[in-house]
């Protein structure tokens, strides 16, 4: 049952999150650690409802809310998703094009292979090898581990620093925690999960199994990030260095926790990027030939579904080309992608909370009142977090 919870969670460590958590580690040391376990309870609620829609439903989460709210909303709503995910693409290919110049390969090598490599593995492979490839693209991430370990960290400061967290109440603090807990969530993340489920062919029966998928998921997801934030604050933040991006954390380790350390960063960094960089467009492939009624799934052959790889295909020419041209607003990218996100991320919340409600849909399987009040509470905590994140990149110097 193991597949659709732990690579969907896997993938919200892309190269967004990866830099996020290594400047929180750089910034503030392990001050930051404490955000995690919010971001593990956001992450699991929305997570086992998508699991849960799935398994009930047998549809994805665009084809109920097209049946539920019309067209025109759909319409609407994923004008703006494909737009961000082509965005988030893009920042994908350049972590991939940033994790290989740590090893001297250029760009105009590695983000144009890498391209051709994620088109030929979805086009030419089945769901259960993808699964299987995902599913090893997530182990892979645990060498963050290894170069938090290589670190040499003061475990001691780290407990304190969980169990008594050093809050502080300025802007640059505050933003940083804003960011920590909203990379944890994604619009396209609600899409993938429930259209992976029902690819899986997950059974009501399996549901109890499944929810294990979601929770080892979950936990691996925040495992990962609890790593990152060590290796940098332990190395990085005792140095006093400061660091842009997650390229810059590996290249920053080196000295600090040697050359082996530094290589397994960025390994980490290129894994997660391109696993990212196949999981975007697929979920973006997935949820528009959903909501508009195409053929779609990477067990269907290109004949047979030729809309969904069409939009596959294009999302990744179009990102990995992005990355090609010479001086590139990759900044500017990344904050109108993450403005997009931000936007939109409420309006698919609410929706699921609407549809997850109804008897006619969900039968016995509407959430109950505990589910009800998390759910809720998690919306309107992310609609103030997703705020804040969203519009304070516009208006900082």
């Amino acid at each position: 049952m193991l597949g659709p919870g732990i690579i969907t969670g896997s993938v919200d460590n892309d190269a967004g999150g990866i830099t996020t958590y290594s400047v929180a580690g750089a910034q503030y040391g392990y001050h930051m650690l404490w955000t995690l376990f919010p971001a593990f309870i956001v992450l699991l609620v929305v997570q086992e409802m998508n699991a849960r829609m799935g398994v009930v439903t047998g549809k994805g989460l665009a084809d109920l809310i097209r049946e539920n709210f019309g067209v025109k909303v759909t319409f609407f709503i994923f004008l703006g998703l494909i737009v961000a995910d082509i965005g988030n693409t893009t920042t994908e290919f350049a972590g991939v094009a940033g994790s290989m110049q740590i090893f001297g390969v250029n760009k105009y090598i590695s983000v144009p292979i890498s391209a051709i490599l994620v088109w030929l593995f979805v086009v030419k492979g089945n769901y259960r090898s993808a699964e299987k490839l995902f599913l090893v693209f997530s182990v892979f991430l645990f060498s963050y581990v290894v170069s938090a370990l290589l670190a040499k960290p003061d475990w001691s400061h780290i407990g304190q620093a969980v169990v008594k967290p050093d809050i502080q109440m300025n802007v640059p603090y505050i933003g940083m925690v804003i960011g920590l807990i909203g990379t944890t969530i994604a619009p396209w993340m609600q899409f993938y999960m429930q259209s992976a489920v029902i690819e899986k062919g997950v059974k009501m029966e399996e549901y109890k199994y499944a929810i294990w998928d979601v929770v080892i998921g979950c936990v691996a997801t925040i495992v990962v990030a609890f790593f990152i934030v060590v290796a940098c604050g332990a190395t990085l933040h005792a140095k006093g260095i400061v660091i842009n991006d997650a390229k810059d954390a590996a290249e920053a380790l080196r000295p600090f926790a040697g050359a082996f350390a530094s290589q397994l960063f960025a390994f980490g960094l290129f894994i997660a990027s391109i696993f990212a960089a196949t999981i975007l467009p697929l979920a973006t492939a997935f949820y528009i030939c959903e909501a508009f009624g195409f053929e779609a799934g990477i067990d269907k052959k290109m004949k047979d579904a030729p809309e969904f790889y069409s939009f596959f295909t294009s999302i990744i020419i179009l990102s990995a080309l992005i990355i090609l041209i010479p001086g590139a607003p990759l900044i500017l990218i990344t904050i109108w992608s993450q403005v997009i996100n931000g936007i939109l991320l409420p309006v698919v919340l609410i929706s699921m909370m609407i549809i997850i409600n109804k008897k006619e849909i969900m039968g016995l399987y509407v959430n109950n009142g505990l589910k009800n009040f998390i759910g809720w509470s998690t919306i309107i905590i992310l609609l103030v977090l997703t705020a804040m994140l969203t519009f304070e990149p516009l208006f900082v110097k």
